[in-house]
């Protein structure tokens, strides 16, 4: 009797984090955490953004009481961007993060990032993306160069996997099989022409 193995799915979302300015120095320690916590960091980079610049980011905050304190602190010193991807990365990094609020953090979720980084309700540590929409415009803000694409799934990973991925594997695991090398990693030279 043949047992029937559920089909693999192919899907990773994607969402920015932000190691805010007074916490910079805390970078290796939590990318340590991130990664400890199922994520890839596929995009990362040091910058320090301009008043203007902080207005633009976070926009949806504009007329707030604490838009002036906000983009302030958050144009105070370098930061580090990077893009996350895991399954469900958006609500995990949340998750992760805890409430905005460090005060709340520390009370109801004492193991979350901004409890244990945040010092208040504005220098909380971290930032994490709201939304999916929200976390595509602030990779194209903190990332220009970056192409977000959509992430294929169902039968149109299914083709791209038969049409690319497949071929080329074949033809890599053809050659491996040829030689037959004592080590593999190390002794086939890159000669297949894909």
């Amino acid at each position: 009797m043949q047992m029937l193995m559920p089909e693999p799915q192919i899907y990773v979302e994607r969402t920015l984090a932000i190691i805010k300015p007074d916490i910079i120095n805390k970078e290796v320690e939590i990318e340590d955490i991130i990664l400890r916590s199922g994520f890839t960091i596929t995009q990362k980079r040091k910058l320090q953004l301009s008043p203007e610049q902080c207005s633009n980011f976070y926009v949806e905050q504009y007329g707030k009481m604490f838009f002036p304190n906000l983009t302030s602190y958050m144009s105070s010193g370098p930061l580090i961007a990077m893009v996350l991807a895991r399954h469900q990365a958006i609500s995990y990094w949340k998750d992760l993060l805890g409430p905005s609020s460090s005060f709340v953090a520390r009370e109801r979720y004492p193991d979350s990032l901004r409890a244990i980084y945040g010092t208040d309700d504005l220098r909380n540590g971290l930032h994490g993306s709201a939304s999916f929409a929200a976390a595509e415009r602030e990779i194209r803000f903190m990332f220009p160069e970056v192409i977000i694409e959509p992430i294929p799934v169902g039968q149109a990973a299914k083709d791209y996997l038969n049409l690319y991925v497949t071929p080329t594997l074949l033809k890599g695991l053809t050659e491996l099989c040829k030689k037959k090398p004592a080590d593999p990693f190390v002794s086939i030279p890159v000669t297949a022409k894909i």
